[in-house]
């Protein structure tokens, strides 16, 4: 199951930097150079809300994936804010007549 999700979360990537990639920035004219007619690839509208929409959708997909991963590498280990599995809060200190170990 992981390894759908990563496989699908590395294709997601690759296609949102691609999309991306793809939009004309504003300002940029580079279709003048080649005639003002590159726009007519994507249909009269141009690129700009095919590619947004497209962009949209592969962002959420990218986060749904992450997400996912998120949540399936949790194995219930210890958690970075209690140091010691199970117990929460800072560690008690030894009782006395008890002395703490001794480090090498």
């Amino acid at each position: 199951m992981t390894t759908l999700i990563i496989v699908i979360h590395v294709i997601v990537c690759v296609a949102l930097i691609f999309f991306v990639l793809l939009q004309k920035g504003k300002g940029a004219e580079i279709g003048a150079v080649f005639g003002g007619t590159s726009q007519t690839v994507f249909g009269s509208s141009g690129a700009a809300p095919f590619l947004a929409k497209v962009t949209a959708a592969a962002a959420i997909i990218f986060m749904l994936t992450s997400l996912g991963l998120t949540f399936l590498s949790h194995k219930g280990g210890p958690s970075v804010m209690t140091g010691v599995e199970g117990q929460s809060g800072p560690a008690s200190p030894p009782a006395q007549g008890q002395s703490e170990p001794q480090q090498k």
